[in-house]
């Protein structure tokens, strides 16, 4: 008995501690603020940096390039801090994972986001522990930090990168051999992920989709990956344009616009009071994955974030673009590549997308204001 009151007493010191520490062991803090934060982490380093070399391709701009040849050598370092934000970290220990990310992101490879999210999530949370205990914290804080993300980065990291690469390998071959059922797949579960609280960004980050090289390495079957990249990008369309265009009724102009260009993540509330609102959008995807594989032959060979994209600030469409000019696309660009890109991403989501819910709306599964936004 005075055994058990004693482990209680220490279980409930050692929740004070982590209450204190702002130390949440949640799929939330980890699986969506973390993710999420890293996605911008991205956005503010490699995805704007491949935004500028575009433009440096333009002649008597070629300096846009010079200063986005640093985007990729940044993203590590600004995935880390973003992640450390996140988790509501110490100022020191903010800092201080910057040079973990650097490392996690050079040595995990294929798989440096998805090693930068693992390996800074454990070392900010071990420097948050930490910091403020001691009266040498401007360098027990740092070094524990930078020594736990340092070790996993050397130790795991290229572990991580390894297995990202064989699924990535098996996500190119998977589609060429069947890019019917593989577009359907790919275009279905990264678009119901863009709607969840969860970053598709981040996921088609982490496990390359695209065809794009890395570290100035071309990816195994890269038509493969640019095939799924290319039906990742449908999918995302389909939710933010289908969610966009069939709650017209209800959110207009704003609703449009915050949608269809912002995040159908605004719809989550709705969905989960009635889930089938969804039944659209993931039909819309179901159509247009394969469409994108089999048709239009539609390849990302741009950034893989942007494959997790979709209308958001239009940059899936403008990656595939970019990709055409300024990547490795091994095809000439033709009408049916533009074609593709209209269909695709904007007419073929609003229309399937409009006349499903319409029918859904007719036979009661989906109700006046059911897709209302909140204020």
């Amino acid at each position: 008995m005075e055994e058990e009151l004693q482990q209680g007493k220490q279980k409930n010191a050692f929740s004070r501690f982590l209450a204190r520490k702002n130390i949440e062991f949640s799929a939330k803090r980890y699986g969506i603020d973390a993710l999420g934060a890293m996605a911008l982490g991205l956005f503010g380093s490699l995805l704007i940096a491949t935004i500028f070399n575009a433009i440096g391709l333009i002649p008597g701009l070629t300096f846009f390039k010079t200063i986005g040849a640093y985007g990729a050598k940044a993203a590590g370092p600004a995935m880390a801090v973003a992640i450390a934000f996140a988790l509501k970290a110490p100022p020191l220990v903010m800092y201080s994972a910057a040079l973990v990310g650097f490392a996690a992101n050079d040595m995990g490879g294929a798989g440096g986001p998805l090693a930068v999210l693992l390996i800074a999530v454990v070392a900010v949370e071990f420097g948050k522990a930490v910091s403020k205990e001691t009266k040498v914290d401007i360098l027990v804080t740092p070094f524990v930090t930078v020594f736990v993300g340092g070790v996993l980065a050397i130790l795991v990291a290229p572990y991580i990168g390894t297995v990202v690469g064989f699924v990535g390998k098996f996500i190119g071959w998977a589609t060429l051999q069947q890019p019917f059922v593989m577009g359907l797949i790919i275009s279905v579960v990264i678009g119901i992920a863009l709607t969840l609280p969860i970053s598709s960004a981040a996921i088609c980050a982490a496990i390359g989709l695209s065809g794009a090289a890395v570290a100035g390495v071309i990816p195994a079957n890269a038509e493969g990956l640019a095939l799924a990249g290319g039906a990742a990008v449908a999918g995302c369309c389909a939710h933010m344009v289908g969610f966009a265009v069939m709650s017209f009724r209800e959110n207009r102009w704003g609703g449009l616009v915050s949608q269809g260009i912002g995040t159908s993540m605004l719809q989550m509330p709705n969905l989960v009071k009635n889930p089938r609102a969804w039944i659209p959008p993931v039909v819309a995807s179901a159509i247009t994955g394969p469409l994108a594989t089999c048709v239009f032959g539609m390849k990302m060979y741009g950034v893989a974030i942007n494959s997790g994209m979709g209308t958001c600030g239009l940059l899936g469409p403008i990656s595939i673009v970019l990709g055409w000019f300024g990547g490795e696309y091994p095809d000439a660009i033709g009408a049916l590549d533009w074609i593709g890109i209209v269909l695709i991403c904007f007419l073929l989501p609003a229309l399937i997308s409009w006349s499903v819910c319409l029918l859904l709306r007719k036979i009661g599964w989906i109700r006046e204001n059911d897709l209302t936004l909140a204020q």
